[in-house]
């Protein structure tokens, strides 16, 4: 086969340019550290590692939620650990209003350590976290959640969403509590409204019926709602009668398990009063009950009665019960009787803000777990990024060395064969 020169001299030429490109290929791969220059060089590692930094930029930004989630728990809890030594006070105080030894000063010094207590409470409701965003506001986490009207009473503006934050790849957390779950949703035992409608004698101010409490929310759900009112009717011989005037079930209607009507005897205790539970509702029969006497229990239909009562309201509640000076025997009653609706529903705040912190421990629990599993997958994804791309450089010295080799024997061979001529067999 004829080979001419000018075909010798770009072969040679060629071979020479590609052994030349394989080193500093090699040379880029070892000065870098990297196995792949280009996508050419592996196109599925390519792809491959394109997803894994995807998957880098979302574990990143999953870290950084978390932080952000575990910051506003942390302060929320801060603020609910706050608010309960609060309700522990206003507790103590309660107990303490109940001394019958304590005259109206007394009462009144207690009155405004609760005022106190009470602008402190309205304080961290409105509490901030450190973006300063509302915690307590659900959604609406720029405008403070509670408000002090002019005559003194307190509004929720804030509404019942619970914002969450992505912490994982199908993980969402709720970072707040709303505060009308938490702070004005909170069970009022005294729901009921109760009277006295038919003394024997009108112009004695005793036997009187205290205020109702609620003691068994379930029994009162399912026994007490039937009857619009219970009637509570004192007879002969220190006997009772108790009915009441649930609808007649229509046909198919099963209607409600009712709790009356009821009938028994009593004895007075030492403090002269009858108690009567019926239906989840506790109430006293205070002073000689005579026969003829008659007592209604409704349900309430007031603020003050409602199924619910929020702390706020509460603690205000109290205070004007304690400011209240009367010192005669129905007043003293009366004050056993709210100071007693008034213990209840503290603690029953107190078990709604425990329930809370209960749950913010859980999510600060499952952001402790979810970073845990986090972390692996990222240190599972370097791993495999590693794998792909960095450069296993005793093989990469190891081709150097040979693509040198070669490039040095196209170069020398390229300079032979580029000074044959048939001119130097001419003799």
């Amino acid at each position: 086969m004829r080979i001419s020169t000018i075909q010798t001299f770009n072969n040679g030429n060629q071979g020479i340019q590609d052994n030349y490109a394989k080193v500093t290929r090699t040379q880029e791969q070892v000065s870098s550290g990297k196995r792949l220059l280009s996508p050419a060089d592996d196109p599925v590692a390519t792809v491959r590692l394109l997803q894994l930094d995807q998957e880098a930029g979302r574990l990143e930004q999953f870290k950084s939620n978390m932080s952000a989630a575990t910051n506003s728990l942390n302060q929320e809890e801060a603020t609910l650990n706050s608010v309960t030594n609060i309700l522990q006070r206003v507790r103590e105080i309660t107990l303490q209003a109940g001394n019958g030894a304590l005259d109206a000063s007394d009462r009144q010094a207690l009155a405004q350590e609760l005022t106190e207590r009470e602008e402190e409470l309205f304080g961290l409701f409105n509490s901030r976290n450190a973006r300063g965003e509302y915690l307590f506001g659900g959604f609406q986490s720029q405008t403070p959640p509670f408000v002090r009207e002019p005559n003194g009473t307190y509004t929720y503006e804030g509404d019942q969403g619970q914002r969450s934050i992505q912490i994982a790849g199908s993980k969402q957390l709720a970072i707040n509590d709303n505060g009308k779950d938490l702070f004005v949703d909170v069970g009022n035992v005294n729901r009921v409204v109760t009277e006295r409608t038919l003394p024997a004698d009108p112009a004695v101010p005793f036997p009187r019926i205290s205020l109702g409490v609620v003691e068994d929310k379930t029994t009162y759900d399912t026994k007490f709602y039937p009857n619009n009112t219970l009637s509570i009717s004192i007879g002969p011989g220190n006997t009772y009668t108790i009915t009441g005037d649930a609808p007649v079930p229509g046909p198919g209607d099963p209607g409600y398990p009712s709790a009356v009507p009821v009938s028994g005897t009593f004895e007075p205790n030492e403090e002269n009063n009858l108690q009567i539970r019926i239906a989840g509702v506790v109430v006293n029969l205070d002073g000689a009950l005579q026969d003829g006497d008659t007592f209604t229990i409704k349900p309430g239909d007031t603020d003050d009665t409602g199924e619910k009562r929020s702390i706020l309201q509460n603690i205000a509640f109290l205070r004007e019960t304690l400011e209240d000076p009367g010192n005669s025997p129905e007043d003293k009653l009366l004050r056993r009787d709210k100071l007693a609706i008034s213990l209840e529903n503290v603690d029953n705040a107190m078990n709604s803000v425990l329930s809370v912190q209960t749950s913010i421990g859980a999510r600060l629990n499952v952001i402790e777990s979810t970073g845990n599993e986090n972390a692996e997958v990222s240190l599972i994804n370097t791993k495999v990024q590693a794998e792909l791309s960095e450069l296993d450089y005793a093989e990469a010295l190891s081709r150097l060395s040979l693509e040198s080799v070669v490039l040095q024997a196209a170069q020398q061979s390229y300079v032979k064969i580029s000074g044959l001529s048939l001119f130097n067999l001419l003799r």
